[in-house]
């Protein structure tokens, strides 16, 4: 009899603890909803796009909204380290950079919105190398664009970055090519894509560094433009088994003959089904990697066919 008295007094006990509990946090902690008036096919949201990406998202916003009438998708083209900031503001519902979150970060959006935005990879892009039309060099390979990058080549061009804040295209020579070195060559940053090309066409001793989706579609009348005024350099492949050079087309993407690939990620700060969603949506689906691939990007999310072919002159 004793011990059921013991036994009924101790779960009183535990019941009386949990109501205090409950009573002091009336309120607990619950999914941050960063929600508008929007659906996946109707409203307005601003996302911040990695500048590199310029021309191709803006191919895809202009079906996406020719599908969906109702939308509007507001872009903010910027530095992918400005883009990550965008993010932490409530405006901005989502980005499109050249990665997706660290562990880190899912842990700090976990626990300041109690949810982590989603994220993934949608295409592969690749860093376009190019030189002035009459540049007696367009064969370089990655230990000739680090020599340079580090300043310790015979080569004496300058060096020309698309944009005057820490883009996506110096982080990833920073990390992929120079592992780590520091950049020392003669290296300075134009205002954006468009700049490096022209700068490049105009100056036989500059070499510039940009997204291919800026020059790689031979489709595109704007850049048939830019491939008249600067070369595309071919650099030394990765990935075959012996010496040859290859240009940022597709197949050597895919194949990963190109050295300098890189990803094309989403991150959406939504969760609830948002226009942020139905962009995503579109972008993962079969017409959105469509356009990737008609803008000579490698869409990730479907299969891409590659052929052989013999040209006969």
């Amino acid at each position: 009899m004793k011990n059921t008295q013991n036994l009924y007094l101790h779960l009183l006990g535990c019941l009386l603890v949990f109501v205090a509990v409950v009573a002091c946090n009336p309120n607990p902690k619950k999914a941050k909803v960063i929600a508008g008036d929007d659906t996946i096919n109707s409203g307005t949201i601003h996302i911040s796009v990695d500048e590199s990406f310029a021309p191709i998202i803006d191919s895809q916003i202009k079906v996406f909204v020719s599908l969906n009438p109702k939308a509007r998708i507001i872009t903010h083209y910027k530095p992918e380290a400005d883009c990550l900031k965008d993010l932490l503001n409530d405006s901005t519902r989502m980005v499109i950079i050249t990665r997706g979150l660290t562990d880190e970060e899912e842990l700090f959006y976990k626990d300041t919105l109690s949810f982590i935005p989603m994220h993934g990879r949608i295409a592969t892009d690749a860093i376009a190398v190019i030189t002035h039309n009459k540049a007696t060099d367009s064969l370089f390979s990655v230990s000739d664009i680090r020599s340079m990058l580090n300043g310790t080549s015979g080569y004496k061009y300058e060096l020309v970055m698309d944009g005057l804040k820490a883009t996506s295209t110096v982080r990833f020579l920073m990390d992929s090519v120079l592992r780590g070195q520091p950049m020392k060559g003669n290296v300075f940053a134009a205002r954006n894509s468009e700049a490096v090309i022209n700068y490049v066409a105009s100056n036989p001793n500059a070499i510039g560094f940009i997204g291919v989706s800026w020059i790689g579609n031979r489709e595109d009348p704007a850049q048939m433009s830019f491939q008249k005024k600067v070369r595309l350099a071919a650099l030394q492949c990765a990935n075959c088994t012996e010496e040859v050079y290859v240009r940022p087309y597709q197949a050597n993407m895919a194949m990963r003959r190109y050295p300098l690939n890189r990803g094309l990620h989403y991150i959406l700060k939504e969760n609830y089904a948002g226009l942020g969603k139905g962009f995503v949506n579109f972008l993962t689906h079969e017409k959105g990697q469509l356009i990737f691939r008609r803008g000579y990007l490698v869409p990730d999310r479907m299969a891409l066919q590659i052929r052989k072919a013999n040209v006969t002159e």
